[in-house]
């Protein structure tokens, strides 16, 4: 399989992107989790695919495009259907099903059938959680910026307290990821983006 370069993958976002505004929050948002990514790797030994890590950082969020309304405004309302619009996005692109999954497969610490009944989430009934050591540490490394307004990068405590409201084995599973991979020093990000810690 076929990587997209890192260029391929700016020309796909500005093509869908509705502003100048959505780019700029989506995919440096994308390249932060991606650099996050980076630093989590440089810290273990991993028999990972970097250049698929590095491509499904990129891409995962890119499904949040479709959400923008023609104000501008992000429907944060349907914000949970951006992952399964990423997919279909890149699948309608052509991309193969292990780079679409990476849209699908990041929301919290994975999306069960149980969850979407559960809390009767506007997604299709369905397991949408990482298979895959590559789908697990890009959604791993998402957890660590927010594309809140402002911006901001989230500690893996304050992490873990936000996904505990989903149920206690949410907050397991993210514990088990930052026994895995730990946890990324963020200061040199904090510093060369200016967004706040919280």
């Amino acid at each position: 399989m076929e990587v997209p370069s890192d260029d391929e993958i700016r020309s796909l976002h500005l093509r869908y992107a509705p502003t100048r505004e959505a780019f700029d929050l989506v995919y440096t948002h994308c390249r932060i989790v991606c650099q996050v990514a980076e630093r989590l790797l440089a810290r273990r030994d991993a028999a990972v695919d970097v250049a698929l890590v590095r491509a499904g950082c990129l891409l995962h969020d890119i499904g949040v495009y479709r959400l923008y309304g023609p104000s501008g405004e992000l429907d944060h309302a349907r914000y949970i259907r951006h992952g399964i619009l990423g997919h279909e996005i890149l699948a309608g692109e052509g991309f193969p099903e292990v780079l679409c999954r990476f849209c699908s497969c990041h929301t919290g610490v994975g999306l069960t059938r149980d969850d979407i009944r559960g809390q009767r989430l506007p997604i299709p009934v369905g397991d949408y959680v990482a298979e895959t050591a590559e789908e697990e540490l890009v959604m791993y490394a998402d957890k660590f910026h927010s594309k809140t307004d402002p911006p901001v990068f989230v500690s893996a405590e304050t992490y873990a307290t936000r996904v505990g409201r989903f149920g206690e084995e949410k907050t397991l599973a993210f514990k088990e990821m930052v026994d895995r991979y730990g946890v990324p020093d963020l200061g040199p990000l904090i510093a060369r983006y200016g967004h706040a810690l919280v």
